[in-house]
């Protein structure tokens, strides 16, 4: 994992050199092969095999690649075939915060000027900022169409692909990212420190709870929910309300909407597939939206 990790500074001086010497980056220390994907005894090497995966530069997937298009958003983090809604979820919180996304993810690098097929990026592990340089070689489907993990709502928009490619070299390979706690990638992203409330532990019947929330949001504080696997069902089972076992999910915002029946508190989730959305109370097509003044409900 150490090999993951370069000096501040290093990214430019190995940029520069490829500019000289007019090549492309190769990174050897996370090569696109299989190694990256998982281990030899991988439970996921066979279940992967069957897509027939290639290794492709960003630069040749489309004829116009860009890093950003139009900035960052949460609608860019778009989980891919890799279990880690856990990461997906932290990362369209990181959106959410630009000058901490700044810091994670730096903007001053394109497929365009001083391209070198070189990227990095900044996480923080075990008590200090780290910085991780790659290639960007993604693993695709599809004869190269479409990438098979992480993907933006733009088909020519990298930074989400390129920033998890990182975050798994710095574990080992994509496969490490399988399964995790979306706390655990909150703070890798931010540097910050986690709080835990579990609904068994009856914290949500704490009248203060919402207080609670609403207030860290307000301090933009990064949060997350997470809905665990119950005995007798399984990992991504559907719940009737449209909610995922076993999944993650951002949380975007918390307020307080004025109705014509008082004032309710509401908490806006978002699905890191980017599918598969809330259908009870307050959902798009529900009926409580007709108890909002047109200016509150947007």
């Amino acid at each position: 994992m150490t090999e993951s990790i370069v000096e501040e500074g290093e990214f430019e001086e190995i940029k520069r050199e490829c500019l000289r010497g007019k090549k492309l980056f190769e990174d050897a220390t996370f090569t696109p092969s299989d190694k990256s994907l998982y281990t030899e005894k991988s439970e996921h090497r066979l279940k992967w095999k069957k897509y027939d995966i290639e290794w492709i530069r960003a630069s040749e997937m489309v004829k116009d690649p860009q890093f950003f298009l139009g900035g960052a958003a949460r609608f860019d983090v778009k989980q891919g075939t890799l279990g880690d809604c856990w990461f997906a979820a932290a990362m369209a919180n990181l959106t959410l915060h630009g000058k901490l996304f700044a810091k994670v993810c730096p903007p001053d690098q394109s497929f365009e000027k001083d391209y070198a097929g070189i990227f990095h990026f900044r996480f923080w592990k075990d008590g200090e900022w780290v910085n991780v340089v790659i290639d960007d070689y993604l693993p695709t489907i599809f004869k190269g169409k479409t990438l098979f993990f992480m993907k933006s709502e733009y088909k020519n928009e990298f930074w989400s692909a390129l920033l998890e490619k990182a975050y798994a070299k710095l574990h080992g390979s994509y496969e490490a990212l399988v399964s995790g706690l979306s706390r655990q990638g909150g703070v890798e992203l931010s540097g910050g420190l986690s709080e835990l409330f579990r609904k068994k532990d009856k914290d949500f019947e704490n009248p203060k709870f919402f207080t609670i929330l609403k207030k860290a949001f307000e301090r933009s504080s990064m949060m997350t929910a997470d809905i665990f696997v119950p005995d007798g069902k399984f990992l991504e089972d559907e719940r009737e309300n449209g909610l995922i076992y076993g999944h993650s999910y951002s949380i975007t915002k918390v307020c307080q909407a004025k109705t014509e029946l008082g004032e309710i508190s509401l908490i806006r989730l978002r699905n890191p597939w980017g599918r598969k959305e809330w259908k009870g109370a307050w959902s798009d097509s529900s009926k409580e939206w007709q108890y909002l003044p047109d200016d509150e409900k947007n």
